[in-house]
């Protein structure tokens, strides 16, 4: 689930963290009550501080995607509908931006991205 951790990105790695855990929330690949790693165990994973876990941790918490039980783990909490539906749409926008940024960077115009999207959706009978 955590494949995609950048150290190299501009965005910060508690950030990240936090990011992948919405939208495996909202994706259905987390389910409510499911245990996330243990603050030592993700940072031991990820070769991070342990204080950049716990710091999405607790964003995550702010949220209300997760839960905190103390002594027990972090745990997935249930999210209703239209909030997951509102977290995708939002990592969708994000994708699109990282998608025009490294366009942009190889002197791919968003017209040729647009192009190439619109094949890829209908050659492979994409929704």
């Amino acid at each position: 689930m955590f494949e995609d951790i950048d150290p190299r990105s501009p965005n910060p790695l508690w950030g990240q963290i936090a990011a992948r855990v919405r939208v495996a929330v909202a994706a259905g690949e987390l389910l409510p009550g499911e245990a996330l790693p243990s603050v030592r165990e993700l940072s031991k994973r990820l070769r991070v501080n342990p204080a950049t876990v716990a710091q999405a941790y607790k964003e995550l918490a702010h949220e209300g995607f997760v839960e905190t039980r103390h002594g027990a783990g972090t745990f997935v909490r249930e999210i209703a509908g239209h909030r997951k539906s509102e977290e995708l749409g939002l990592q969708a926008v994000e994708m699109v931006r990282r998608l025009l940024e490294d366009g942009a960077r190889l002197g791919i115009s968003a017209a040729e991205l647009a192009r190439a999207l619109q094949e890829e959706v209908g050659s492979k009978g994409h929704d």
